[in-house]
């Protein structure tokens, strides 16, 4: 029978000699049973091996009536101790499965007791392999294409990946079944495109991409369980035009970038975003930004760089059909009233339709019958720290305001005439 787990063997003659034990245990494989070309039969020949990294053959220790005493009160965290009395040391056990740590702990109990061989679940007592009694490699950087491996595949254990530098062209596969994995590095490579398994690594909170060729990002990567775990995206340095509608449902969002590429909106419902508190989209082709921008609430903001238009209040976009289509009419009171919907209900295409409605500043919504016009807001409405906005020290931005009638665009522009003399 075998455990993998920590162990320290701690000898109770340390503290007479004014030493004590490191408390910390090492990685450790424990084996319970007999020595190669020992004769069958009797308990007495059953002996307790530890094989450690730097001990791989193993230290053995007798068990048949050398147990002092068992130590189980931690037992379900994973914890024990076996004190023997020959040597006088005591078998500290950690980080154990609590369900393998009892069954072992019962087996070295009965051959304490002398249990009839053949009813103990014994193992030969053999040197471990380095597998293991090795610690699982939780981190792996590689910053060069000589350094990639190959020809083995990577450590299931891995929770950090780094391959930058690899001239890679896209992700790969061996590297989509590391389920641990927390931080994912692929920066400065040429990936065009991302495979949409991506979404199946439960447990990825970091993703950077910056410095590659991508052009889009996924819909399906958004609707994948990257919802719950993605706090940091890098897609800066990119070719990306426009993020997909569904990128907003990565809600647990906190850092993003998406500096130096080539965008020309943000998403249209980012303020659904309610985590996210560093926000980087420097040098883009922003011409304003989105009416959900006044959601956010930042700790850091970087639009520097964007052609940013002059907005104009006094020219609106008219898009108002009067009077109202019954479309508009049942689509304004669904979302008014806020009537459930969804795809079993209503064709893809309309729910889809609903999730992108604007919103008037009385708070009605309203879908393809609107006006629309640009304000000016400051930044440091929606961030505590905003980079200047262009050379002149501006921390202005235009943003798109929605009224679903004229009425409402009127009030504003009598507002907004009052105010500006």
């Amino acid at each position: 029978m075998r455990l993998q787990c920590e162990v320290e063997v701690v000898s109770r003659l340390l503290p007479t000699c004014g030493l004590r034990g490191r408390g910390r245990g090492t990685r450790a494989l424990l084996s319970l049973g007999r020595p190669p070309g020992r004769a069958q039969g009797g308990g007495g020949g059953i002996y307790l091996m530890v094989c450690t990294a730097r001990d791989r053959v193993g230290a053995r220790y007798k068990v048949q009536e050398n147990i002092e005493r068992f130590f189980t009160r931690f037992v379900e965290e994973g914890k024990a101790t076996v004190r023997l009395r020959e040597p006088a040391v005591d078998v500290c056990l950690s980080k154990a499965n609590a369900s393998n740590l009892k069954n072992f702990l019962s087996a070295v109990r009965l051959a304490h007791q002398g249990t009839d061989t053949g009813a103990l679940p014994l193992s030969a007592l053999v040197p471990a392999k380095t597998s293991e009694v090795e610690k699982p490699k939780a981190k792996m950087i590689i910053t060069s294409r000589r350094d990639y491996p190959l020809t083995k595949n990577f450590p299931y254990s891995l929770e950090h990946l780094q391959a930058s530098y690899c001239k890679l062209a896209r992700i790969d596969t061996r590297v989509l079944c590391l389920k641990k994995l927390r931080k994912l590095d692929l920066s400065h490579n040429h990936i065009k495109q991302l495979p949409a398994t991506i979404g199946d690594l439960t447990c990825l909170q970091e993703l950077n991409l910056h410095d590659n060729h991508l052009e889009s990002f996924s819909g399906a990567l958004c609707n994948s369980t990257l919802q719950k775990s993605l706090q940091f995206l890098d897609l800066s340095q990119n070719k990306i035009k426009a993020l997909p509608i569904q990128f907003c449902q990565l809600r647990e969002l906190v850092n993003l970038k998406l500096d130096d590429n080539e965008l020309i909106r943000l998403p249209f419902k980012i303020g659904q975003l309610d985590h996210l508190r560093f926000l980087s989209a420097a040098r883009n082709k922003l011409p304003f930004l989105p009416s959900d921008f006044r959601k956010l609430c930042l700790e850091n903001l970087d639009l520097f760089g964007n052609p940013f238009e002059q907005p104009n209040p006094l020219v609106p976009n008219i898009q108002l059909k009067i009077p109202l289509t019954l479309l508009e009419c049942a689509a304004r009171a669904t979302l008014n009233y806020r009537i459930p919907f969804g795809c079993h209900l209503l064709p893809s295409h309309l729910c889809e339709d609903l999730q992108v409605a604007k919103t008037c500043q009385c708070g009605s919504a309203c879908l393809s019958s609107f006006i629309q016009i640009t304000v000016t807001m400051n930044l440091h409405h929606v961030a505590h720290t905003v980079v200047l906005v262009d050379n002149m020290g501006g921390t202005e931005a235009p943003i798109i305001c929605y009224f679903c009638s004229l009425a409402c665009y009127s009030q504003f522009l009598d507002r907004y005439l009052q105010t500006n003399g």
